[in-house]
C-alpha cells in the first residue's frame, strides 16, 4: 500500500483525503491517505519522520508550511520556484526531497474545463502574495497574452513582475489598467472575510469570467462571485475546481497516473 498524507496546521478541514482516495480508486491504486497537523515549530523533523516509513510515496503541503516545504527540497519545479513555495513533496530515485507546486496547473485546468481558450486572451490578477506567484508561469505556458497584476502594495505585484521574467506580466495601477480584461483572477483571500478586493466595476462588468480562488464552502458562490455577477460579468467560478486539478497533478506526479476528475468535483459539490 502507497503512503500519501497532507500537512498543515489546522488540517482538520482539508478535503485531500476524499480527493485522493476517490482518485486511487478510479485508478486501481491501493493507498493510505493521512491528514497531519505538524508542529508550528517542527515541520522539518515530521516531514523527515513521514519519508523514513516504508512505503511512502508523497505528501502535500498546505498553510502555513508551503515556503518551509520549499526550502527543504533539494529540486524544485519552475513553478515552486516562482512562488518560493511548495504544496507537493516527493523523494526521487536518489532518495533527495523535490518539491512542486500544482496550484497553477490545478488553475489552468479549470479555467480550460469551462471551454475557455486561454490563448490569447487578456488577465488580470488581483492580488500580489503566495497564491498569485505559484499561476503566473502555468498561465504564461497556456498561451495568455497579458497578465497584469493588481495590488494594493505595488511593490509586491512589481516583485513577481520581476521574477516572472516575461514581457507579458506587468504590474498595474489602478490608472494603468487596461479598458477590458477577458478574465478577473481574484487571488486574495477577501472571500473568507466577507470582503471584496479592490478593482473597478467596470472591469468586472465587461469580463468573460470572474474567477475566485477560494471555493464556496455553504452556498454556490463567494461575495466576489455575487458582486461579478451583479455587475454583469458573463460567468463565475469559485476554487472547488482548482483544489480538485492541482491534486490530480500531484496525484500524477506519484504515480504517473492520471485520474478522473469530474465525478470527484461533482461529489464534492453535492456536498
Amino acid at each position: 500500500m502507497k503512503k500519501f498524507a497532507v500537512f498543515g496546521n489546522p488540517i482538520a478541514q482539508s478535503l485531500s483525503p476524499t480527493i485522493h482516495e476517490m482518485f486511487a480508486k478510479s485508478c486501481g491504486e491501493d493507498i493510505s491517505y493521512e491528514k497531519i497537523e505538524a508542529p508550528l515549530d517542527g515541520f522539518a523533523d515530521v516531514i523527515n519522520q513521514f519519508f523514513m516509513q516504508p512505503q511512502t510515496i508523497g505528501c502535500n503541503v498546505t498553510v502555513p508550511f508551503k515556503e518551509q516545504a520549499f526550502s527543504m527540497a533539494v529540486h524544485r519545479d519552475e513553478a515552486a520556484a516562482m512562488a518560493k513555495a511548495a504544496n507537493t513533496l516527493m523523494h526521487n530515485s536518489a532518495g533527495e526531497l523535490c518539491a512542486y507546486n500544482t496550484d497553477g496547473i490545478g488553475l489552468v485546468a479549470d479555467l480550460k474545463s469551462t471551454g475557455l481558450e486561454l490563448t490569447g486572451i487578456k488577465v488580470l490578477m488581483l492580488g500580489a502574495g503566495g497564491a498569485a506567484r505559484g499561476v503566473v508561469h502555468p498561465l504564461l505556458k497556456a498561451g495568455v497574452a497579458r497578465l497584469h497584476i493588481l495590488n494594493r502594495t505595488l511593490e509586491k505585484a512589481q516583485a513577481i513582475a520581476t521574477d516572472a521574467n516575461s514581457d507579458k506580466v506587468a504590474a498595474v495601477s489602478p490608472t494603468d489598467l487596461l479598458s477590458h480584461y477577458d478574465v478577473v483572477i481574484n487571488s486574495t483571500s477577501a472571500s473568507l472575510s466577507g470582503t471584496l478586493p479592490e478593482v473597478p466595476d467596470s472591469i468586472l462588468a465587461g469580463c468573460q469570467l470572474a474567477y475566485d480562488m477560494v471555493y464556496a464552502k455553504q452556498t454556490d458562490s463567494t461575495v466576489f462571485m455575487e458582486h461579478a455577477k451583479k455587475l454583469g460579468a458573463r460567468q463565475q467560478m469559485d476554487g472547488l475546481g482548482m483544489l480538485v486539478e492541482q491534486a490530480a497533478a500531484a496525484f500524477t506526479i506519484w504515480t504517473g497516473k492520471e485520474p478522473e476528475t469530474a465525478r470527484v468535483r461533482a461529489f464534492l459539490r453535492s456536498r
